[in-house]
């Protein structure tokens, strides 16, 4: 089902109905928007079914795009809703944060990086006003089920089995359906991917916002190392959330590896003189120039930027300017 995303180029996220012996089984639900939702219902009703039967949500990641609409389904039908660990932390944190608080946090991260303070003002100014405004994800559903990675989930009727696929947020899934395919596709099973493997999409990796922690972590790394187990479990169907279904996974593995060294060879370049994750992000190559970037897309830039220049240092083929403020790296 094609549910929409508001004002927004990706257009729709899939949404995926899978039948089993107790009941409907959603694998994501879509934006909260009352267009979303009026596609959802509508829907599940063409597929024979309808909101208020829907049994579970497993959740892929808990971006709004994915997970905006399981309360609301919850609300209409007692649905569980089922996310791995690591992301529902993250629901749990994002809740108990108010939003200014993650309007400080966002200026802080985007002047540690170099952002001009234009830029960065109207974070600051919405944190000092302490605006109640909503922002996309900041009200999502807590999930009352785990997903624990390798294990089949609990669905009567159904192989379904949690793949744990780190990188484009902390505990996204996989979901591998452990059955025949119906048109006897060569490979194993399908596959719903979520983000993690799109058919013409690189993921955005960026870094995982916590405000109480300053660990130090690798979801590119992560996100790479995702990707060669995916590679290796070759489903005969990809089922990806966004574009549309396709085959040949190992193929688009190797694909976004080699686009992933490219891009940090090419950024290894860029740092033959210290520069801030800020300049680097102006510089990398995006699907439009910088000066046409919206405000919010730069600021997930930067975070890919940053992203990239942790998995450089952690090769050893760069490292932080000792002393530097805002923090510049440089190419070793």
């Amino acid at each position: 089902m094609k549910v929409p995303i508001p004002d927004n180029p990706l257009g729709f996220t899939l949404v995926h109905l899978l039948d089993t012996d107790a009941g409907p089984v959603l694998v994501d639900t879509g934006w909260d928007d009352p267009d979303s939702w009026q596609t959802l219902a509508a829907g599940l009703v063409a597929c024979g079914t309808a909101v208020e039967d829907v049994h579970g949500v497993v959740v892929t990641h808990h971006h709004p795009d994915h997970h905006g609409l399981s309360g609301a389904v919850r609300e209409a039908s007692g649905a569980w809703i089922a996310m791995h660990g690591a992301d529902t932390a993250v629901v749990r944190r994002t809740l108990s944060n108010p939003p200014h608080r993650w309007y400080g946090y966002m200026a802080a991260k985007l002047t540690a990086a170099g952002a001009p303070a234009d830029h960065v003002a109207p974070l600051v100014r919405a944190r000092d006003e302490g605006r109640p405004r909503k922002l996309p994800g900041l009200s999502p559903a807590l999930p009352d089920r785990d997903i624990p990675p390798g294990e089949l989930l609990a669905l009567p009727g159904r192989r379904l089995r949690a793949i744990w696929t780190p990188g484009h947020t902390p505990g996204h899934v996989c979901l591998h359906l452990e059955e025949d395919h119906p048109t006897s596709l060569p490979g194993n099973g399908r596959l719903f991917s979520g983000d993690h493997l799109l058919p013409g999409i690189t993921p955005h990796i960026g870094l995982y916002e916590d405000p109480d922690d300053d660990a130090v972590t690798d979801p590119l790394g992560d996100y790479l190392d995702s990707l060669e187990r995916v590679g290796r479990l070759a489903p005969a169907e990809v089922l990806p959330a966004h574009q549309h279904a396709f085959t040949d996974a190992p193929a688009r593995v190797r694909e976004l590896l080699a686009h992933h060294e490219e891009r940090l060879t090419g950024l290894r370049a860029l740092l033959a003189e210290p520069r801030t994750p800020w300049q680097i992000a102006q510089r990398m190559e995006w699907n439009r120039p910088w000066a046409e970037i919206p405000y919010g897309s730069r600021n997930i830039a930067v975070s890919e930027a940053e992203a990239h220049l942790r998995r450089l240092v952690k090769l050893g083929r760069a490292e932080a300017v000792a002393g530097s403020d805002p923090l510049t790296f440089v190419a070793v």
